[in-house]
């Protein structure tokens, strides 16, 4: 596969009189398999803007849709030219509206479930997880009440004229949609990078889609700097900004490397410290991954982005005490009798502390955004 493709879903969701949450699931085209409306990103259109227009024309439907994701999930999508793998970021949309009649009715079905009947009735595995844990009340940080209230019918004047003003203004907005993708991207990433130490057969695998998440970074780091060089308007310094991209891009590259070191050297067995210098890249990734929607309104959020970008500061610190310990039981056990081991070792270490290094350097990044704009 070359590469991921991100697109952008909804978790179509309603609390009947009970107070209980049921999820609305959608048949796909081809396979007539449960799933849940989403879709590519939509020119013009913010990442949930494109979510609730898949909303509207897979399933019918309208309602309150948070503006943030809160989980994403990886699947396979099929198409003619071969399959590829998809990142979808999925948005909770409080359902307010059912139409009776949709662009794609007659090549759909919808249904109301449980959670635990919707868990079941998904293929990917990490959306059933989704589903699970948005029915136990862990949707969170997105309250309810801060969900925005979206109309997508396309047909109106109303969605027309949107369309006209956003072709001809200039998109500052768009610098924080990308921002973001790259960040979920990062997430994505890490997660795979946390499977890889895992280690048994999925190592292989893991190693396919930290590559593919490494490519899908590039491509967003290319359309940064295109956005920057024809923008007349950015939201901050161009400087800034190309900063803050290449540190995020630096980061992902540097889980490739350790996945190409240990895929070139055949490790297949990972000591503790590593696995923890992993889990710590992934706590790095979700604060980033936090951290980067918040600029959009650093004047309000300037106290919680510092937060996270010392708590980033933090890990990097975590991973370097297990880079010392790592290193001094990796030196007692095989620098006397199996120095290549030793050196394989070092080989690892050496990648995932710079990868710890690069989220530090995202958080400078951020933190430098927020300096200044504050």
């Amino acid at each position: 596969m070359a590469g991921v493709i991100t697109q952008y879903g909804v978790l179509p969701y309603r609390i009947d009189g009970e107070g209980r949450v049921e999820i609305l699931l959608i048949t796909s085209k081809e396979r007539r398999r449960w799933v849940v409306p989403k879709g590519n990103p939509i020119p013009f259109l913010l990442n949930y803007e494109s979510a609730a227009r898949e909303a509207f024309e897979e399933a019918g439907v309208e309602g309150r849709i948070a503006p943030l994701p809160i989980a994403s999930f990886r699947y396979e999508k099929r198409r003619r030219s071969g399959d590829a793998a998809a990142i979808v970021n999925l948005h909770p949309l409080l359902v307010t509206r059912e139409a009776a009649d949709w662009p794609e009715r007659a090549e759909r079905e919808r249904r109301w479930f449980s959670p635990e009947e919707a868990a079941a009735a998904v293929e990917e595995a990490e959306l059933s997880v989704i589903i699970l844990s948005f029915g136990a009340g862990k949707d969170t940080g997105y309250p309810r009440t801060s969900l925005i209230v979206m109309g997508v019918n396309r047909f109106s004047w109303g969605y027309r004229m949107l369309r006209f003003v956003r072709a001809i203004m200039p998109r500052e907005d768009r610098f924080f949609d990308l921002f973001e993708r790259h960040a979920q991207i990062l997430v994505a990433g890490a997660d795979a990078l946390i499977g890889l130490f895992e280690g048994g057969e999925g190592i292989a695998e893991s190693c396919k889609r930290i590559h593919a998440h490494e490519k899908a970074a590039d491509a967003v780091t290319r359309d940064v700097l295109v956005a920057v060089r024809r923008s007349f308007i950015t939201p901050f310094d161009r400087s800034a900004i190309t900063a803050l991209t290449s540190s995020m891009d630096d980061a992902i590259d540097e889980m490739w490397q350790t996945a190409k070191a240990i895929t070139l050297y055949e490790v297949d067995d990972f000591a503790p410290q590593m696995r923890e210098m992993a889990a710590l890249a992934g706590e790095a990734a979700r604060k980033v991954a936090e951290a980067v929607p918040l600029l959009r309104n650093i004047g309000r959020n300037h106290a919680r982005l510092h937060e996270l970008t010392e708590a980033i500061v933090g890990l990097e610190g975590q991973a370097d005490e297990r880079y010392d310990a790592g290193l001094k039981v990796l030196f007692e056990s095989h620098a006397k009798d199996r120095a290549m081991a030793f050196f394989v070792g070092r080989e690892v270490y050496i990648h995932l502390e710079k990868v710890l290094d690069r989220f530090e350097d995202v958080a400078d990044e951020i933190e430098g955004i927020v300096i200044d704009h504050a």
